[in-house]
């Protein structure tokens, strides 16, 4: 079944006004063909997620229209909000409270406010809380900038067919898609107006054929129709390297960026760019799902199974969620993008809601390098002890071939020296005598310190066995480079990790150790690459541990060169899905398969899930009276091992895409119920959550 067909949004019956009350002093009386407005607050109190009406003075019925911020009174308070929409008329019994103070003219939440109560009500959250996210904070002197200009002439009219200051794609050129399978009629569809869906399995690593030029190209073409653009990247690097390619692409002047990081002003007064229509596209980070593009026809999501890419505060909702409710809101073109492929994305092509656009075994063999499982059994054989060391003796040929032509790297599961410490003698694991944190070491000779409270813990005694002692367990990229240094004397050793990240490397030889996500791009290609801890990271407990292996693994090995040039990839974890995915690069294959196993088991994405967490009291009365569907499944509830919520248990909810609008909203009007009676204790509810499992 259609993902987003079965999740008609559900609200909630909107009680709006307050109590009938005897009629103050001094009322204003209402004036003007729309005298009311419907406004939401800025609270994320759930019992107040709904409208209330206020009365709009005369002086204040011009700038007072829907998307504005407002300032009103509530409950003896002042509080912000937005004006959802103006009434003739209203349902309040008796007088009404007039609107405070209109904050700004700029009707900033007009154009999100549908999708911020779709996404609210997919994730059992208050539309305020979406709207905080959705909505940049206001600055008072870049209102003034926009309130003293003219109007843009792109706020008119479609922009026009060529670039400014870019390279315009000509009828002729080819397109970086039409290399893959079903690339080139997504890209027809799209340069038509229409509203093609796919979900890519990207092969471009680095130089000009990236994967940042692939969305470069594709916005392009939504441009030359006359569309608008939007596309979300999980982080301010790969923000960085899609500006870069756009600017080449079609002109620095023809799109924006939204992300916190630029600081308040710039993202917000980008903002406002695009809401005035002098952009029609938009990059950014996780908030840029909600950009105001005039006329959206495409929206593009690069590696949707990063974890930056789920919003950390409530109501926790994922950008490609968000992206995809509105996509079908507009009727919009979707790209979601990746080396590796997520078990969600692999969803929407067997349920045929998108295409799968993938390289065919013939243009893999041109450009993926040569795959190398240092734990097969053809390697097993030349080396039976190979599997317990950490560098085998044929990853080490790898990197010293590669060497030969230029930098070779080395990815590894932690940052830090020595991330994980242990006694010495019983092996317990090292922890810290303040707090229940693990303790590391970060140099050679460092004392031992605490990763949660920073604790030197300078007289360690393990209270197992008593001894004062401690050994590493698990060797992380300062280590890592060290010991490598020590190899191979006479090359430079590059570190990118933690807060010490390398964007790109030379062509020269060099060893670049790095952590997942923080690999530099080499503009000729690495010549090799080594993937070492992979047994840690697939032994992790997770329900995504091998999803998110993989995409470690598919990031790196693409910044590989290809077979054809002397790439190579050595993997040393030991035989799975996972391993045979790579040695085969075939991302789609593994993604269909793990989905495949996850619906027997009844694990998401093949059924929805909501993490309820509280003490087990609050969970009772929480779930008593609830008329959940039959097919719902409960597990739980079970006690939390976590120091920062003591007593506190977790109930786990599984249910069908059909039931989930009907579950999705019991929750969410029983929560919005127990805040406003103050029944018991809070209880906290995620939907989907992606590192609950």
């Amino acid at each position: 079944m259609n993902q987003h067909e079965s999740e008609e949004p559900h609200q909630l019956s909107l009680l709006l006004g307050f109590p009938a009350g005897r009629k103050p002093a001094g009322t204003p009386v209402p004036e003007g063909d729309a005298p009311y407005a419907s406004v939401v607050l800025d609270s994320p109190v759930p019992h107040l997620d709904r409208e209330f009406d206020y009365l709009v003075p005369s002086e204040m019925s011009d700038a007072a229209q829907p998307g504005v911020r407002v300032r009103v009174g509530f409950g003896g308070r002042s509080l912000y909000g937005y004006v959802v929409e103006r009434r003739s008329q209203t349902s309040v019994r008796g007088s009404l409270q007039a609107l405070s103070r209109v904050i700004s003219d700029e009707p900033v939440a007009a154009p999100v406010l549908h999708l911020a109560r779709l996404v609210a009500d997919r994730y059992a959250g208050t539309l305020s809380d979406v709207l905080r996210t959705a909505v940049p904070p206001r600055v008072a002197r870049v209102d003034k900038e926009f309130a003293a200009r003219p109007a843009s002439p792109l706020a008119e009219g479609p922009p026009s067919n060529s670039a400014v200051g870019g390279e315009a794609m000509s009828v002729d050129q080819p397109h970086l898609l039409a290399r893959y399978a079903g690339g080139e009629k997504f890209v027809q569809h799209l340069a038509s107006g229409d509203a093609p869906r796919g979900v890519l399995s990207s092969l471009g690593g680095f130089g000009r054929e990236t994967w940042a030029a692939e969305i470069a190209q594709a916005i392009e073409a939504a441009l030359n129709f006359g569309k608008g653009a939007i596309a979300v990247v999980p982080d301010a690097r790969t923000l960085a390297i899609l500006a870069a390619a756009l600017e080449k692409r079609i002109g620095a002047e023809r799109f924006v960026r939204l992300t916190a990081e630029d600081g308040p002003t710039p993202r917000y007064r980008n903002f406002l760019s695009l809401l005035h229509g002098d952009a029609r596209v938009a990059i950014g980070t996780r908030s840029a799902a909600y950009a105001p593009v005039r006329d959206l026809g495409l929206v593009c999501l690069w590696d949707d199974g990063d974890s930056m890419l789920a919003e950390p505060r409530a109501p926790y909702q994922h950008a490609r969620e968000v992206l995809l409710l509105r996509a079908e809101h507009e009727r919009t073109a979707v790209l979601l993008s990746a080396f590796s492929r997520s078990a969600e994305t692999q969803r929407l092509v067997d349920t045929g809601w998108a295409h799968s656009l993938h390289a065919e075994r013939s243009v893999l063999r041109s450009r993926s390098p040569r795959v190398l499982h240092t734990a097969d059994s053809f390697q097993s054989t030349i080396d039976p002890l190979a599997y317990k060391a950490r560098i085998p003796h044929s990853a080490w040929n790898v990197a010293r071939a590669g060497l030969e032509s230029g930098p070779v790297l080395i990815q590894v599961a932690r940052a830090g020296f020595a991330p994980g410490l242990a006694c010495a003698s019983c092996r317990e694991a090292a922890r810290c005598s303040q707090c229940p944190g693990p303790l590391a070491l970060s140099a050679r000779g460092a004392v031992p310190t605490c990763r949660w409270c920073g604790h030197v813990e300078r007289r360690f005694r393990c209270p197992h066995c008593g001894d004062t002692n401690v050994r590493a367990v698990t060797i992380g990229a300062g280590r890592t480079a060290e010991d490598l240094g020590r190899a191979f004397p006479s090359v430079p050793v590059v570190s990118s990790s933690g807060d010490h990240i390398v964007d790109r490397v030379g062509d020269r030889p060099a060893i670049v150790v790095a952590t997942p996500g923080a690999e530099p791009v080499c503009e000729g290609g690495y010549a090799a690459a080594l993937l070492l801890d992979g047994d840690m990271m697939l032994s992790r407990e997770s329900l995504r541990a091998s999803e998110e292996t993989r995409r470690r693994w598919f990031n790196a090995a693409v910044l590989v060169r290809s077979a054809t040039d002397g790439g190579v990839v050595a993997v040393t974890a030991r035989e799975s899905m996972s391993v045979a995915s790579l040695v085969r690069w075939d991302p789609a294959g593994a993604a269909s398969r793990e989905l495949a196993e996850r619906r027997e088991a009844g694990l998401p994405p093949a059924v929805r899930t909501a993490i309820l967490t509280g003490s087990a009291e609050s969970l009772s009365v929480f779930m008593d009276g609830l008329n959940l569907p039959e097919s719902v499944r409960v597990a739980g509830p079970v006690p939390l091992e976590d120091h920062r919520m003591p007593n506190a248990s977790r109930l786990l909810l599984f249910f069908s895409f059909h039931d989930a609008a009907d579950v999705v909203r019991q929750l969410k009007e029983r929560k919005s119920a127990q805040s406003a009676k103050r029944v018991g204790e809070p209880v906290h509810v995620r939907v989907d959550a992606m590192d609950g499992l």
